[in-house]
């Protein structure tokens, strides 16, 4: 691995919410009622965490994204500054409160309900705000809890700009051709492939997107094609606390590293190391390591 004295520019376009988490002894059946062990809330949403992560690593971040006039709000927007993200571009709305996310969890499995809320009214307008410093950045961040209006017209600006894009297709769902042809990388659930491309099968999927397309699953193992063969590689904890915001934590690690220069296997391999640390720890943003955890 090689890290550069150069801090990367990374935009992060996506959702951010909090997470209201019960511990269970076992996930509820349909119509069953069980009781909670214990409950707490953490800061998330798949671009504020992923905004966190890149930072922690060393680059300057800007997130572009949208809160509510609440106080749930107005604490996302203070964890984001904490962790040095610009925030120049988080509106408010009022139409809408603050995203959150329920989860139930039992022995690190997770049933989880996202309320998109004030996320769903990031627009067009709001990433044209920004358009001046898409010219000056390294990569470009984007998920799917944003609208798709919104991600795509968010890959056309980043590559007008000539810039890399990286997409986490997660909640899963239909992408297009376009949006697959000019993204630089997918980072996907191995359960949810059929649902992005199609009914293609797993392999099938990643040598049609050879070093485009990294498949994980939940034992923070991660597949891809780098057109001879199939690449595997796994990071197990011995304890697994918590499974959310590992996709997240490895498309942090990734872009980072692609960001400073590195091959596509040692990129896989930092993703596995950095969302293999956030997997120790409680909620999605807890865990995720800094550089300094890395370089000495």
């Amino acid at each position: 691995m090689k890290f550069s004295s150069e801090q990367p520019k990374i935009i992060v376009v996506g959702s951010s919410s909090i997470d209201l988490v019960l511990e269970t002894e076992k996930l509820p059946l349909p119509n069953e009622t069980v009781l909670a062990v214990n409950s707490d809330s953490y800061f998330g949403g798949k671009g504020a965490n992923q905004a966190v992560g890149t930072a922690r690593l060393g680059a300057s971040v800007y997130f572009i994204g949208c809160v509510g006039m609440d106080p749930l709000g107005q604490q996302i927007m203070r964890n984001l500054v904490g962790e040095g993200v610009n925030v120049g571009f988080v509106h408010e709305t009022d139409q809408e409160s603050t995203g959150t996310a329920y989860v139930t969890t039992s022995n690190g499995n997770a049933a989880i309900v996202v309320v998109p809320a004030a996320n769903k009214y990031l627009n067009k307008d709001h990433i044209d705000e920004a358009d001046r410093y898409f010219n000056t950045a390294d990569l470009i961040l984007i998920q799917l809890e944003v609208s798709m209006d919104v991600v795509e017209y968010t890959v056309k600006k980043a590559k007008k700009h000539g810039k890399k894009v990286g997409l986490y297709a997660s909640p899963a769902m239909r992408i297009s051709d376009e949006i697959i042809e000019n993204v630089d990388f997918i980072i996907a659930k191995s359960s949810e492939l059929y649902i992005i491309f199609g009914e293609e099968k797993r392999e099938d999927v990643l040598k049609k997107y050879f070093n485009k397309v990294f498949v994980r699953d939940d034992t923070n193992s991660t597949i891809y094609f780098d057109g001879t063969e199939m690449k595997y590689y796994r990071n197990d904890r011995d304890k697994t606390v918590y499974k959310m915001g590992m996709g997240d934590a490895f498309t942090s690690g990734f872009a980072i590293a692609l960001c400073h220069g590195n091959t596509i296997e040692d990129c896989v391999k930092f993703g596995n190391e950095v969302s293999s640390r956030v997997s120790g720890g409680k909620g999605s943003q807890n865990g995720l390591p800094r550089m300094a955890d890395f370089v000495s």
